[in-house]
């Protein structure tokens, strides 16, 4: 296997590292810099009984969406980070095992400001990560071999997913009420 500064690349990446990688990485990073300012829009707009509305049985509503970013922000993206460019496996990460068990007992106001300044962190910490580095590999515990390009592709992936997911939590009391329009949300239903 090829190595770049000590740590292996996988054959793959080092040919794509050759177009659109720098690209790539800013396309995440545009992601990662949106994700806080959408977070706080909704806390501060939206009503909190509402934010915090599980949409189904077992379901996560907003807010626990909200506090499932932060966690990853604070113990899981920022690690594997590191982990990937010094080329060291890294654990899997189970959020209903290792994520935060409170309850709702941060405001809207301060868990979507606690988002926005662990982002700003990891923001700086990626901005000093260079294309060539993309091609990094680590193993996962679970998933095997994989790169920090693929890690920061799904890490954009994973707040796009969960922002989503804590928008249509939302959704659901307008979807419920909306009479004869509900089969145009077919698309959107939880439960």
């Amino acid at each position: 296997m090829t190595t770049l500064f000590g740590a292996p690349l996988a054959c793959k990446a080092v040919c794509e590292m050759e177009v659109g990688v720098g690209e790539s990485l800013k396309n995440v990073l545009s992601v990662l810099r949106s994700t806080p300012r959408r977070w706080i829009h909704l806390a501060d707009t939206i009503p909190p009984d509402l934010f915090k509305r599980s949409p189904a049985p077992g379901e996560w509503s907003a807010y626990e969406c909200l506090r499932h970013l932060v966690d990853t922000e604070r113990m899981v993206f920022p690690a594997r980070v590191e982990y990937l460019l010094r080329g060291e496996d890294f654990p899997a990460f189970d959020p209903d095992a290792e994520g935060e068990k409170r309850k709702g007992d941060a405001s809207l106001h301060d868990l979507s400001r606690e988002f926005e300044r662990l982002r700003s962190k990891s923001i700086r910490l990626l901005s000093h990560v260079r294309s060539e580095e993309l091609g990094r590999t680590a193993r996962h515990q679970e998933l095997g071999m994989v790169s920090l390009g693929e890690m920061v592709n799904q890490w954009a992936g994973h707040d796009l997913m969960h922002t989503v997911q804590g928008e249509r939590a939302i959704m659901q009391v307008f979807i419920d009420g909306c009479g004869p329009w509900k089969k145009y949300f077919s698309d959107h239903l939880i439960g």
